[in-house]
């Protein structure tokens, strides 16, 4: 399907000088809303056309910038499409027919049961993950979690994973020569699963210091 899908995106590619990020943001919204899309096949050739100077400005820091801009802003309106689905419709309905909307029952499930265990920080975290990361908000919605925690724990993950994809096509950019579409985006897959270890890592680093920040925070204060 990934295949398929690269093929076709390529296509928009010859595009991207003038609509490059217009392009992005609608991508990454189909990617973080409930249709299934992989978000590598988009912002990691825009980190590449931004190296090489293929985009709006030619400058490689302002379109990157830009991209990753773009690539945020996406990912939060395609979760916002899911956040509403689920506050509005509620969870029987897209329960009985969220498989008409690719949303199968075992998958809603799997996306509730995370957002039980670990609450408002799934959100955050799941963005990082595979297969979970769009769907991780519904049950944000299911549950009435206030819009502005939401907006900020889901701009947090996206922005850091935007951040990482879009890196990781700039660094292509500066090493590889001319390749196309299909291939810079399995090199820039490749790169990445041989760095998940320490995308995970300092993930974990950043969610300890949300715990211990948030226990201080809220800790009542001893009495005299």
């Amino acid at each position: 399907m990934t295949q398929t899908i690269v093929e076709h995106i390529g296509v928009f590619a010859g595009y991207a000088h003038l609509w490059g990020f217009l392009i992005i943001f609608v991508f990454m919204t189909v990617e973080s809303s409930f249709i299934p899309f992989p978000s590598e096949v988009v912002m990691i050739p825009a980190g590449f056309m931004a190296a090489r100077g293929e985009l709006l400005t030619g400058n490689l820091w302002l379109d990157g910038a830009l991209a990753v801009a773009s690539g945020i802003l996406g990912s939060l309106a395609g979760a916002f499409v899911n956040y509403f689905l689920a506050l509005h419709l509620g969870r029987k309905a897209l329960y009985k027919y969220g498989k008409y909307f690719f949303l199968n029952p075992s998958t809603l499930q799997r996306a509730e049961a995370v957002f039980r265990e670990y609450g408002a920080v799934a959100t955050f975290v799941c963005r990082l993950l595979p297969a979970i990361r769009q769907l991780i908000s519904l049950p944000a919605g299911f549950a009435r979690m206030k819009f502005s925690t939401f907006c900020l724990f889901t701009a947090l993950g996206a922005g850091i994973w935007v951040v990482i994809l879009t890196a990781t096509g700039a660094w292509l950019g500066h090493l590889a020569g001319d390749i196309g579409y299909a291939e810079l985006v399995e090199k820039g897959k490749l790169l990445l699963s041989g760095n998940y270890v320490w995308i995970f890592s300092g993930t974990g680093l950043v969610i300890a210091g949300y715990v211990i920040l948030h226990r201080r925070i809220m800790k009542p204060a001893t009495q005299p």
